[in-house]
């Protein structure tokens, strides 16, 4: 079985983040978005990749990933000029997957459970045309929504309802014979112009051909927006972190809790209560590191407290008496004004969002 990761798309949603990167870089807890859904490929047996790029930050994401070597896979890559929709990036690949069944997989979903059991069953049922993951959410409206029997089996395919008919929103995790083909060819765009992959299954479903459903029973995080981001870093170290101490922390410095600190990575003076991650090259100063924080390479904090934040590489904090429930890109300084304390100034991109306690 060969597999196919979506790592196109504009991620307007994290803006002004993914205005210079792809959003399935964006990292939780030190690793890309993108290492995790490979993780859970590879662990599924499978070593043949195909990942959908977009011209745009399709390089970053060639250069993050490379061939494959370090999870021992190989990788191919293939480029969809236009955002045209799910169903037209399968077609994109045509020719890598149409020879047997393959698992697609959106490149910014984070679960926290394994498919390599729900891989299997699909290999060994040829009755299945597809099998998608379904989790139940409390807001279907936001999502495709599917209707299923009694025995999993699924009746109907709603994308985005004014009225859901059920609760159980489309995770982004699919699996299709290459009777997907047939179903994308006898498709139309949408309103919005795209190839709907949820059309495509309900078109296996209104002909006859069987499409099963598999619940996640652990967490689904979909990382497209800053608060969903920072419960994903929060959900990830929570429930995955384990205390690695390989930089220096001198005598003067207190770090308590399942704290990682990377090589390369200096803390003099400071505290760190984990759950956190110190990346490698980060030097902490008199620095107060709370719970829930990941800081990026070469990031340097000093004299400043810091607690339930994404810090991304070569950033800078410098005399900040207290910074939370943030996301910083990369190469971000944050320093006190010589102005007017009064007085705001500011140089902010678009889309970026500035909270001032008032």
């Amino acid at each position: 079985m060969k597999a196919l990761i979506l790592s196109g798309g504009a991620g307007t949603r994290l803006r002004p983040l993914t205005y210079t990167g792809a959003k399935q870089l964006v990292p939780v807890a030190n690793k890309p978005i993108l290492f995790y859904v490979i993780e859970n490929i590879v662990h599924a047996g499978i070593r043949d990749i195909g990942i959908i790029i977009a011209p745009e930050t399709g390089q970053e994401v060639r250069d993050k990933v490379g061939s494959g070597e370090r999870w021992g896979v190989n990788i191919t890559y293939f480029v969809q000029e236009k955002p045209l929709g799910l169903a037209h990036a399968v077609l994109v690949a045509k020719d890598f997957l149409r020879d047997g069944p393959f698992l697609m997989y959106l490149g910014d979903n984070l679960i926290g459970s394994r498919v390599d059991r729900e891989v299997r069953e699909f290999a060994e049922d040829e009755t299945l045309a597809a099998s998608i993951f379904l989790k139940p959410v409390a807001n279907p409206k936001a999502f495709g929504v599917a209707v299923v029997d009694d025995g999993g089996r699924v009746v109907d395919l709603v994308e985005k309802p004014e009225h859901p008919p059920s609760n159980l929103a489309l995770v982004g995790i699919y699996l299709f014979r290459p009777l997907i083909f047939e179903a994308i060819s006898n498709i139309s765009p949408s309103r919005r112009g795209e190839l709907e992959i949820t059309d495509a299954i309900s078109w296996l479903i209104k002909n006859g051909y069987k499409v099963q459903s598999h619940m996640v029973e652990s967490w689904w995080l979909d990382t497209g927006k800053k608060d969903d981001l920072l419960l994903a870093n929060d959900t990830v170290m929570d429930e995955w972190l384990k205390t690695d101490i390989r930089g220096y922390v001198d005598p003067d410095s207190v770090v308590t809790g399942r704290v990682v600190i990377e090589e390369g990575a200096r803390v003099e003076q400071s505290t760190i209560r984990g759950p956190a991650i110190i990346g490698s090259g980060a030097h902490l100063i008199k620095a107060n590191v709370g719970p829930f924080t990941a800081i990026g390479s070469g990031v340097r904090i000093v004299r400043s407290t810091v607690e339930h934040c994404v810090i991304m590489d070569n950033c800078v904090i410098e005399d900040i008496p207290r910074l939370e429930h943030s996301v910083l890109g990369r190469r971000v300084r944050v320093k006190p004004t010589v102005r007017n304390q009064e007085c705001l100034s500011l140089m902010v991109g678009d889309d970026c969002v500035v909270e001032i306690a008032t």
